[in-house]
């Protein structure tokens, strides 16, 4: 399955739980709800996925870690807040 086919997927699940849940409510049971829709959609999920950073070469385990990762394609951020800055798009 190709990425937008994937993250297509993961767009409607994440309206569904915006739907079901509302707002207001912490990123990790928005995570937990969005995984859950997605493995609805028969698709695969991995939660706090470790994500090293590669410097100068170097591979370093620096504590990075994706929300969610589906597919091995599309790589999810959760963001629990009332307006998304500059710095949520890094």
């Amino acid at each position: 399955m190709h990425e937008n086919d994937v993250s297509y997927l993961v767009r409607k699940a994440a309206f569904d739980v915006h739907t079901v849940l509302g707002l207001g409510l912490l990123e990790s049971v928005y995570k937990h709800a969005l995984a859950y829709e997605i493995r609805q959609a028969g698709l695969r999920v991995r939660s706090q996925v470790p994500l090293p950073m590669l410097y100068k070469s170097e591979r370093m385990e620096v504590g990075f870690r994706l929300d969610l990762l589906v597919e091995e394609k599309v790589i999810v951020e959760i963001k629990s807040v009332d307006t998304l800055l500059d710095v949520h798009h890094k």
